[in-house]
């Protein structure tokens, strides 16, 4: 059976470079806030740590461990949502929306 979604301890979040879910504390640069993240190895453009899924090289976005104060994975994927719908085979594209503009 698959675990619950839910916020968990950053202890527990997995260090692989998988991208998970943390919640970032406030401060007195802002509020509490949400971000995409995954655990990076040092490399020639930082050290190792938490780097936001927006970091590309030159512009790394890093948090430091007391900023973080859990973690959740990304949620699943319903497949069968995400199927494609049909073409649409109408003669008109003017019937799309109704507006002959």
């Amino acid at each position: 059976m698959e675990e619950p979604i839910r916020w968990r301890n950053m202890l527990s979040a997995p260090r692989d470079g998988s991208r998970i879910l943390v919640t970032i504390r406030a401060s007195e640069q802002g509020p509490g806030a949400v971000d995409l993240v995954y655990w990076s190895k040092g490399d020639r453009f930082g050290a190792d740590g938490w780097r936001s899924s927006d970091s590309t090289p030159g512009l790394i976005i890093a948090y430091a461990e007391p900023e973080l104060k859990c973690w959740m994975p990304l949620p699943g994927v319903n497949m069968e949502a995400m199927a494609r719908p049909p073409a649409w085979e109408g003669e008109d594209e003017k019937e799309l929306d109704g507006s002959g503009i």
